[in-house]
């Protein structure tokens, strides 16, 4: 082989693994945990979509409170649909569905898409998140549509920091905040001057008479 040929068997080399160390780079503190999947997760039934489904806790390992499902509902049909509910299998979580406006139930819009999770968009809000959900898990998470029926996926369950900040709980618990310490006070007597005790003198000494 030449020496130029040579030049650019190597070249070629150190740019597959160049690649290779950033695509290991993307894939985050967590690749060994998530095992490298592609994305988040997706699942397609009949008309619906969903895509980017995610369960996000708390921002701080170990604190109480709630968490929150996220994720993108498309709706390719003809006719709108309602997201009835949002379930966890073999959890006790309870998760409270918000529509972005008004009272009424989540709402995919035919040939639409609504946001669930994020400011101003739709919530699935679970009350009790930091029970049910533990970090670096995959949880089912069942949609109940008021057509298609149930759309179950497996989410990726993660902490409101990083990428995910913006999609977290909203309820965060508030830092313990600590009293003042009390400090001695001194009794004051009517001249304004701190009043003391009469000393006593040590045990064997004399007493000393007024002058």
């Amino acid at each position: 082989m030449s020496r130029s040929l040579r030049r650019g068997a190597l070249a070629a080399t150190a740019i597959v693994f160049s690649v290779a160390a950033l695509s290991a780079c993307g894939a985050g503190n967590d690749a060994q945990t998530l095992e490298v999947r592609p994305d988040n997760a997706a699942v397609t039934v009949d008309d619906v979509k969903i895509q980017n489904a995610l369960v996000v806790t708390q921002p701080e390992p170990g604190a109480k409170g709630p968490a929150v499902v996220s994720a993108s509902v498309f709706n390719n049909g003809r006719l709108p649909q309602t997201i009835d509910a949002i379930t966890l299998p073999g959890t006790k979580a309870v998760v409270k569905l918000k529509a972005a406006e008004g009272t009424g139930p989540i709402t995919v819009p035919a040939h639409g898409s609504v946001l669930i999770g994020g400011k101003g968009n739709a919530s699935a809000v679970i009350e009790n998140g930091s029970e049910a959900a533990r970090n670096g898990d995959a949880q089912k998470v069942v949609f109940k549509l008021s057509k298609t029926g149930d759309v179950a996926l497996n989410a990726f369950i993660v902490p409101a920091t990083s990428y995910f900040k913006d999609f977290g709980p909203e309820a965060v618990p508030a830092a313990p905040t600590t009293a003042p310490a009390a400090t001695p006070t001194s009794s004051a007597s009517p001249s304004g001057e701190a009043s003391h005790g009469a000393e006593t003198p040590a045990s064997g000494e004399p007493t000393t008479a007024g002058h």
